[in-house]
């Protein structure tokens, strides 16, 4: 007799393995265990106290107009990066910045970039990110603090019109903003002018290797002037992003406040499931303390599936992953920062491309493949100074 209850993908207890006549093949996207003993962590938040700032923003000769949009952004004490960054980026030296993700990174380049572009309008500066997502957020950060001032910027993605792309490129902006192959595509077209190039940043380096972007970083980093500025930011320091730092980059001075491998501000705990992943799922989120929920899944059709049966069910939420077109998961990015729904289910390509400082949990519906992977994940919440919850489905 069938069993008419779903089973959401329900794996044997016995790890995988069936008697003879009933053999199932392990699902080959399924990553090798990790120990769900690394998933469970209490929260034991850093006080601002054992931060040490030792300066303010109106300390630096920024542009009047951009200390009136940093006041217009609340930005008034910087982060721990950017107090230790600021001075020696806006000197022209080349950095190695280390940081938990949801640090302030993107201020630390963005500010020195646009003194930079203020006192030479001719010049040109190129920021490489791995992601679509984050290449729009730091797109958005850079229009905030350039408010008013005679700076323009565009994206350059995959997922997007490339014809809209070449228009914004025949107007000259000041900032390309990208990620790798559309970046060298361009390029290749003859579309995107690096002949005055002086500044380049090379964000979230580590997670760009992980997605097998040497071949293009090293592309295009030929492309560029000898003569120029490298910023360099990323939350590991392995010996691949070594190898991009000595081969890139200038006596570069190295800057670290890593914390620790996950965020101290995130409960971490887990919930053994047996088959019915989908049904503890909706029993925590009618939970009234998860306001603000992110979900990860493995694939983009586990995702699909996750968010529209949380919508048959009446749940406001959404997901984004790479089936989707660049302006629907700008759309539900921009849907769930606003607060038009409160559950967001992605794949790991929003790991580092989601910027929202109010996520109070972050559930782990599919476990990651690597430790990075679930490091990523968690940074998501816990952040701006206060705890996260972060869950993580075992079978």
């Amino acid at each position: 007799m069938f069993n008419s209850r779903p089973s959401y993908g329900r794996r044997p207890s016995n790890g995988g393995y069936r008697p003879a006549g009933n053999f199932q093949k392990r699902n080959r996207f399924m990553p090798k265990s990790l120990d769900s003993r690394m998933y469970i962590a209490a929260a034991t938040p850093v006080t601002e106290q054992e931060a040490i700032i030792r300066h303010a923003f109106t300390d630096f000769d920024f542009h009047p107009q951009v200390h009136t949009n940093l006041v217009a952004r609340g930005m008034v004490t910087p982060t721990q990066i950017q107090d230790q960054a600021l001075e020696h980026a806006l000197a022209g030296k080349d950095l190695i910045g280390l940081a938990d993700t949801g640090t302030g990174k993107t201020a630390t380049f963005a500010l020195p970039i646009i003194q930079k572009l203020l006192a030479n309008p001719h010049e040109t500066c190129l920021i490489v990110a791995p992601t679509r997502e984050l290449a729009v957020q730091i797109r958005d950060e850079i229009r905030g603090l350039a408010q008013n001032l005679p700076i323009y910027s565009c994206v350059l993605i995959g997922g997007s019109d490339i014809r809209r792309q070449l228009e914004d490129l025949r107007r000259r902006p000041h900032i390309y903003i990208g990620t790798p192959g559309r970046l060298r595509d361009l390029y290749n077209r003859r579309a995107l002018n690096l002949e005055f190039t002086r500044t380049v940043v090379l964000d979230e380096v580590d997670r760009m290797l992980d997605m097998g972007f040497i071949k293009e970083i090293t592309e295009l980093m030929g492309f560029l002037p000898k003569e120029r500025q490298t910023l360099l930011f990323s939350a590991t320091l392995d010996q691949k992003v070594e190898d991009i730092a000595r081969r890139f980059l200038t006596n570069p001075l190295k800057i670290s406040v890593k914390n620790a491998a996950t965020s101290h501000n995130v409960d971490q705990n887990i919930i053994r499931t047996h088959g019915n992943k989908m049904e503890v799922l909706t029993d925590l989120l009618r939970k009234q303390e998860f306001k603000k929920v992110l979900v990860f899944g493995r694939t983009k059709f586990g995702v699909e599936k996750i968010s529209v049966t949380l919508q048959k069910a009446g749940f406001p939420a959404d997901a984004i992953h790479g089936d989707k077109r660049q302006n629907q998961r700008e759309n539900v990015l921009r849907k769930f920062k606003t607060n038009q729904i409160s559950i967001l289910i992605a794949t790991d390509v929003a790991a580092r491309g989601i910027d929202v400082k109010d996520i109070s949990h972050v559930i782990n519906y599919d476990e990651p493949g690597t430790f990075e992977d679930y490091t990523h994940r968690v940074g998501r919440t816990g952040r701006a100074g206060k705890t996260g919850v972060a869950i993580t489905f075992v079978e």
